[in-house]
This record gives structure tokens, sequence and C-alpha cells, in this order.
């Protein structure tokens, strides 16, 4: 089963794009632009996102 995590290896920020790039299986940076063009589009609404994700996704657990 597939878990949602904030990425401790592929982290800018807080690792929110690099565990949605491992999740969905897509390369990091491609989120990172869309996210950064959603931002503009829609006045920071994604931003707020962003940070709601950074509260509630957990960080991955490296063992």
């Amino acid at each position: 089963m597939k878990r949602l995590y904030r990425s401790q290896d592929n982290r800018m920020i807080s690792g929110i794009c690099g565990g949605l790039g491992e999740y969905f299986n897509v390369d990091p940076t491609i989120i990172r632009l869309v996210l950064v063009v959603l931002s503009f589009m829609t006045l920071g609404t994604v931003l707020l996102a962003y940070l709601v994700g950074t509260i509630v996704i957990p960080n991955e657990e490296t063992y």
C-alpha cells in the first residue's frame, strides 16, 4: 500500500513536492514548477495548501 509522506531525501523546503513525486512516480522538479505556476494563477491559494500539507502530511520514516 502506497502512503504519502514528506520526503527526507528529495527536499527543498519541507519535502512536500519530493513526497508527491515519489508517490506519483514523477520528477519532483515538474511538481515544483507546476506549484509555482499555479501559485501565480491562484494568487497564492496553492501556497496556503502547501502550508497545510506541511502540517498534515507526516515525515518519511527512515530506518
